[in-house]
């Protein structure tokens, strides 16, 4: 039986993102392995609230393909954990291999906000402990749900993308 709210709550809000930049096939490239990862998130037992469009990234760390990349609000009684391991499961069923970290992968899902605030159990952080690091995070949650807080630093999204963006100088040679 999964795990209910331990906030009184029947259902909770959370904000997922979600990345691919290896294909299936000629038929399902990374963009379309985003779109299928956005329906099954819309499938019992969640519900999807919104999505944002797919965007086009740069790949990071050893990763050597560009990413697509995009964020989805659902809302499901299922507490974090049981989020995670559901995740974890469409993950699995999209082709998602384990393996090293930042590598190529079919479809990646993390979840980066809840409406519960914080969250911290062994595997599972909430928020996310490095989005406000990522614009291929920030920028779909941007133009998902601008206004949402990070309860940590209570910015919002929009916010905590312009902090990004924002042109840092460099220091002076001494």
């Amino acid at each position: 039986m999964a795990e209910r709210q331990a906030t009184g709550m029947t259902n909770a809000t959370y904000l997922v993102a979600l990345g691919s930049n290896r294909p299936r096939s000629a038929m399902l490239p990374p963009g379309r392995l985003i779109e299928q990862g956005i329906a099954a998130l819309g499938k019992a037992p969640c519900r999807l609230l919104r999505a944002s469009p797919v965007i086009d990234t740069a790949p990071i760390g050893p990763a050597q393909r560009r990413f697509a990349n995009a964020a989805a609000m659902i809302e499901t009684p299922l507490a974090p954990s049981a989020l995670l391991r559901h995740l974890k499961l469409l993950e699995q069923r999209s082709g998602r291999r384990r393996g090293r970290r930042w590598g190529d992968r079919a479809l990646d899902l993390d979840i980066i906000l809840w409406s519960g605030g914080r969250h911290a159990v062994r595997g599972l952080t909430i928020p996310h402990p490095l989005f406000r690091e990522r614009d291929f995070v920030l920028l779909p949650l941007n133009l998902l749900a601008p206004r949402w807080r990070d309860p940590l630093t209570g910015l919002t999204m929009r916010q905590l993308l312009h902090r990004l963006k924002k042109p840092r100088k460099l220091p002076e040679a001494g």
